[in-house]
């Protein structure tokens, strides 16, 4: 057997086996739901899985909230890496950002902004374990990465910052477990790892993901962990939270200084200093003039927002195919606050950031073209104008002059030609100058006549070669040239002032834009004369001194195209008048020269309307002021007849051909207002293009077809099932904000995005630059990248500043019980500020009533002075923010309840007195009044005596002061003290004190105001010691009381059962004591044997009753043994009888059924 070859297995081709192999094989193909394998034994259960089925969909739908952050340019995904020291904060994040970028981060500090993909960036921010850092990482991290050491467990910092996250908008928290290498057993480390899974879950949710970090490796993690986990980063989902939907904010990745050093040198650096800070902008649209406020710092205005270009652009096609191969290595990376990154686009400079440094010796680090250029610019010794002046350069090789540098006309900046054109330009210009003769007859007249000037000038030998050398304006062409060829009326003025643009975008188009020059237009206000109006290429800003302050000289010269004028921004970017807008800002005087060159009125306009400037400005009201006399042309009955027809109650008007309404002659109603004329547009382009009947029958017949349609597809739907037509709320909800986003969308479609700057603010994804005006030097000086730098934006009504009432509910993990008028740091808002809240108790909805102290385990509420936030708005609340306070630092959480609503809070008085003339069921009361207008105000208010005799006020007393007549229920007695509840209305403290915690050195040591005890524990102060305060042993008499006395003369007549029988103790004694007794010594010794026999009986009698109690306890357990064994004996009798009596009753009920126990023999 072991000799024969193994022979393969042949499997069976035709058959039986081969046909149900070839079915089995197209059932494994189909992957479809077995519904008879899984169907439900009983309907009742399959009603349940039902119910179940519905309860979870709905559990997973939420109230629909409008995301605000748009598709196409989202900013990037805040992620938190959070933990306390020593857990792995910068090993994980350097680990993330090598993944992403192929980049090692010697020192991360401050926000790492990376691209994750093609449509999502991610900014990395590591916080540190201060508790102002986690409060502010709370309020705006998208996804926090929760990192917990796995060989210690969770710490108290962890349990802080979760209740701070659902104080603030719950995000997407991460577990990430670290350390696990320290554990050695396996089985300890599933333990460990199930325990901490299951306290995360509880803390998070069921099912909250927790990741696992094993060990280091060359100072990361290892490559497969951190891809599993970036990974999930990635395809994160993240839904818009309340508070972040409704405010913008920035989160700082540069900041800047930039005032003045001399001011700063002057000031001894003590001084406000004007900011920037760079960021995102995140949550709503950041708005021009807003407030912000900077957690740590305070409220600031914004001086200016500029957009700058995206330092982190998502990848596209485009700049995918320009990116080098050497670049695309290296993904991108934006981190400042790190030193990482290339050049820095600023609005004031451009910074560039290279390996090594920019030394000519630094031969380690490879150079590109782009920076070896830039070090061979340290070689250079001389200007460039230096360098022309000194070389021999002809602009033409027939010129018979080098070119030559006026210096007085470099240092006044004037270094452009007298037509706005650089030197470049002009050039460029002379090889067209032919094209542009024949393209404009009138500037070429107006060129020949300047010849004609200069040959007669050249006749009479009056020119100077030397005067024209050093003039600037002398570009070495034989005649002056004119910018606009078409317009001659354009000024001289006009043409010698440069333009000067924010950006390259601002420049004017090209030749497209040059319908009217610069000649621009006159408008007349009233009577006045002539005002002049710049066209829309003149430049809007020809006198703004800040333009010419940023350009360098060499930009003075290029720029001199013209731009158009941007109305959106004259409009809602300055305070100018109407008439300032018009001209440009222009004074009068400038107004009146451009008047006297400008000759031509053939491109006038002039407005028909003319305003009397003069009167007074009509107010902004919705309804118009009407007079009397226009009123009383409704009284004439023609009239009213004539418009009857136009309401519901009037005759059927007729109806034209086309459906449209046509009055008695058969002619159309115009529209009121039909003769508004455009005086923006020009006389061609203000007639509309003249449109054929067809064309307007053909859109009215398209316009009713598809109104059909959609009235049949209504009707449609209503007939064949109208319940499917419905939506249920959330479909119904997601349905009407896609419409509105539609909407908005649509609505600034065709706006550019400085005007949609200037009307909605900045959109979020923008990153701008913000400029910040009067903050605090300490800010600067004391700045620290590893603390975030937050720039919240405020709404309008969070500017002020009120009583604000709100629910609030001390921690239960907080030891200490929450006192009245004690401060509390609370966290509301952006903001952070110390208050003193008072706590109170709607009693029964008929008073707010003062509570001393905050209940245990109940909501109560809370009312302090500080500024306005919105309705349910979550806060939390701190004692200290200190990180050596010991325990647990979150003290109570709520949220905001109401602001408008003035709330009186009432404290309870107790106002005591006694009587001092008792009637029968009147008294009169003292000692609780001062004066008689004190009774007055609380007459007839319900007083109380100890023993409960309830009674009333009545009227005070003439004498004494404060006393009053009341009267009870009974008779009160001298002894008793009368007390009357009230209540007086107290308001809180207006004290409101910022946290500042980013201003000072060490920015945890933040201490606010204090209380008497702590002031003294701190300055070792003895508390001060009042004399009558102090306590003392209490000495209470011995009370004699007199003894009763009843008189002879009573006693007599009294029956002698009570007549007193107290004799008086006797004072002397008598015979019996007084007497001594000698006995004889027979008498001694039989006194002595008559002791020691009692003594031995004595002795014999308790030695008897001893072994009787013996034995009586041997007699009690052979008792207690007897009794057991008796009832061990009953419950087997009661045992087996009630096992008798159950057969014998199921035989009696067997032969009530007719069955009997045996079988029947046949």
């Amino acid at each position: 057997m072991e000799d024969r070859p193994h022979k393969p297995h042949r499997p069976a081709q035709s058959g039986a086996k081969a046909e149900k192999k070839e079915k089995g094989k197209g059932k494994e193909k189909s992957h479809g739901f077995n519904e008879k394998a899984f169907a439900p034994k009983s309907g009742r259960r399959a009603d349940r899985q039902g119910r179940r089925k519905v309860e979870k969909d709905q559990t997973r739908l939420h109230v629909p909230l409008v995301n605000r952050t748009p598709d196409d340019e989202p900013p990037p995904v805040i992620v938190a890496i959070v933990g306390p020291p020593g857990v792995g904060k910068t090993t994980l994040l350097k680990s993330l950002v090598r993944r992403y970028t192929k980049q090692t981060l010697n020192e991360p500090k401050g926000p790492i902004t990376v691209v994750s993909g093609k449509k999502r960036r991610l900014t990395f921010v590591e916080c540190n374990n201060d508790l102002n850092s986690l409060i502010d990482i709370g309020k705006v991290a998208d996804l926090v990465l929760l990192m917990i050491d796995g060989s210690f467990g969770f710490e108290m910092e962890t349990f802080e910052f979760l209740n701070i996250l659902q104080s603030h908008g719950f995000p997407k928290v991460i577990g990430v477990l670290t350390h696990l290498d320290l554990i050695k057993k396996a089985a300890t480390l599933r333990a460990s790892k199930k325990a901490l899974k299951k306290r995360f879950w509880t803390e998070i949710y069921q099912g909250a993901k927790l990741f696992y970090l094993s060990g280091v490796l060359n100072g990361r993690y290892p490559d497969t962990e951190i891809l599993n986990l970036s990974r999930f980063i990635s395809v994160m989902k993240f839904r818009p939270l309340v508070f972040r939907n409704t405010h913008p904010y920035v989160l700082a990745d540069r900041l800047e200084d930039l005032t003045s050093r001399e001011l700063i040198r002057t000031t001894d650096g003590k001084c406000d200093r004007t900011v920037t800070v760079y960021g995102y902008v995140r949550g709503t649209n950041l708005r021009h003039g807003m407030k912000v406020h900077i957690p740590g710092v305070g409220d600031l205005d914004i001086k200016s927002v500029t957009q700058l270009g995206d330092p982190c652009p998502m990848p596209d096609a485009d700049s995918e195919k320009r990116r080098k191969l050497s670049e695309k290595k290296k993904l991108l990376i934006h981190a400042p606050m790190s030193d990482v990154g290339g050049v820095v686009y600023d609005k004031d400079a451009v910074y560039i950031n290279v390996p090594g440094s920019f030394s000519r010796g630094n031969g380690d680090v490879p150079q590109g073209e782009g920076e070896q250029m830039v070090m061979d610019l340290q070689d250079a010794g001389l200007t460039l104008d230096d360098a022309v002046a000194q070389s021999q350069i002809r602009l033409f090789g027939s010129s018979s002059r080098h070119l030559a540098i006026d210096e007085d006309a470099n240092m006044k900046g004037a270094g452009s030609s007298e037509d706005g054109m650089s030197d470049d330009e002009e050039e460029e210009e002379d090889f067209d100058e032919e094209d542009d003769e024949e393209g404009s007859a009138l500037g070429s007249d107006e060129e020949l006549d300047e010849d004609e000037e200069l040959d007669e000038d050249e006749d009479s030998g009056e020119v100077d070669m030397e005067r024209l050398r050093a003039d600037p304006q002398n570009t070495g062409r034989t005649k002056l040239r004119d910018v606009s060829r078409s317009l001659p009326s354009s000024s001289k003025k006009q043409r010698e002032e440069v333009d000067f643009a924010d950006s390259d975008s601002d420049l004017g188009g090209g030749d497209g834009d040059d319908d009217f020059g610069v000649g621009g237009r006159r408008a007349r206000f009233g009577d006045d004369e002539d005002i002049h109006v710049p066209g829309d290429e003149e430049d809007s800003d020809t006198n703004d001194e800040d333009g010419a302050e940023w350009q360098p000289q060499s930009s003075n010269r290029s720029f001199g195209r013209r731009r158009r004028k941007d109305w959106m921004k004259l409009i809602y970017s300055t305070s100018l008048t109407p008439e300032q807008i018009l001209t440009h800002g222009k004074d009068d005087d400038a107004m009146e020269e451009d008047g006297e060159e400008n000759e031509d009125e053939d491109d006038f306009f002039h407005i028909k309307k003319r305003d009397d400037l003069s009167k007074d400005e009509e107010l902004d009201k919705t309804k118009e002021t009407i007079k009397e006399q226009h009123l009383k042309k409704w009284e004439d009955e023609d009239v009213l007849e004539s418009i009857r027809n136009l309401f519901i109650t009037g005759e059927d008007i007729a109806q034209g051909e086309d459906g449209a309404e046509v009055n008695e002659n058969g002619e159309p109603y115009e529209e009121e207002g039909g003769d508004f004329e455009d005086l923006e547009v020009d006389v061609d382009d203000a007639r509309p293009p003249s449109s054929t009947p067809a064309d307007s029958e053909a859109i009215r017949a398209a316009n009713l077809a598809a109104k059909k349609e959609a009235l049949k597809k209504r009707f449609d739907e209503e007939y064949d099932d109208p319940e499917a037509s419905k939506l249920d709320f959330y479909d119904e909800k997601k349905e009407e904000m896609a419409r509105q986003l539609q909407l908005n969308k649509a609505e600034f479609e065709g706006v550019d995005a400085e005007s949609r700057a200037l009307v909605e603010g900045f959109r979020p994804g923008a990153y701008v630059r913000i400029e910040l005006a009067d903050v605090p030097c300490e800010m600067v000086e004391n700045f620290d990248p590893t603390y975030p730098i937050l720039v919240g934006g405020l709404l309008p009504a969070e500017e002020k500043f009120g009583y604000v009432q709100v629910r609030i509910k001390r921690h239960r993990w907080f030891t200490r019980t929450l006192k009245t008028n004690d401060p509390l740091i609370f966290s509301l808002g952006w903001r952070r500020f110390q208050t003193v809240p008072i706590y109170s108790l709607d009693d029964h909805s008929i008073r707010m009533r003062m509570l001393k102290y905050t209940p245990e385990h109940m909501h109560c509420y809370a009312t302090f002075y500080g500024p306005v936030s919105l309705p349910n708005t979550g806060f939390c609340a701190f004692n200290s923010l200190s990180g050596n306070a010991s325990g647990f630092r979150v003290t109570a959480t709520g949220v905001v309840l109401d602001i408008d609503r003035s709330v009186k809070i009432v404290k309870k008085l107790k106002l005591t007195g006694v009587p001092f003339k008792i009637f029968k069921n009147t008294a009169f009361i003292k000692n609780m009044f001062t004066s008689a207008l004190e009774v007055a105000k609380f007459e007839g208010a319900n007083v109380r005596t100890v023993s409960g005799i309830r009674g009333q006020v009545k009227k005070a007393l003439a004498k004494p002061d404060g006393a009053f007549r009341a009267t009870f229920e009974d008779k009160v007695l001298m002894s008793d003290i009368i007390f009357l509840r009230a209540w007086y209305s107290i308001q809180p403290r207006k004290f409101y004190n910022p946290v500042t915690s980013l201003l000072l050195s060490n920015k945890s040591e933040w201490t606010g105001m204090r209380l008497t005890g702590q002031v003294r524990r701190d300055e070792g102060l003895k508390t001060p010691l009042n004399v009558n305060s102090t306590y003392k042993k209490i000495e209470r008499p011995h009370r004699r009381f007199n003894p009763l006395v009843v008189p002879k003369k009573l006693q007599a007549e009294l029956p002698y059962s009570s007549k007193p029988k107290l004799m008086k103790p006797q004072q002397k004694q008598t015979y019996l004591q007084k007497r001594a007794m000698v006995m004889e010594p027979e008498e001694k010794k039989a006194i002595a044997l008559l002791q020691q026999m009692r003594a031995l009986r004595k002795d014999q009698v308790a030695r008897r009753k001893e072994k009787k109690e013996e034995k009586k306890q041997e007699h009690r357990r052979k008792a207690e043994k007897d009794e057991a064994k008796r009832a061990e004996k009953e419950k087997e009798k009661k045992k087996e009888h009630m096992r008798i009596a159950g057969q014998k009753s199921k035989r009696q009920a067997d032969l009530e059924d007719g069955r009997s126990s045996k079988r029947r023999k046949t």
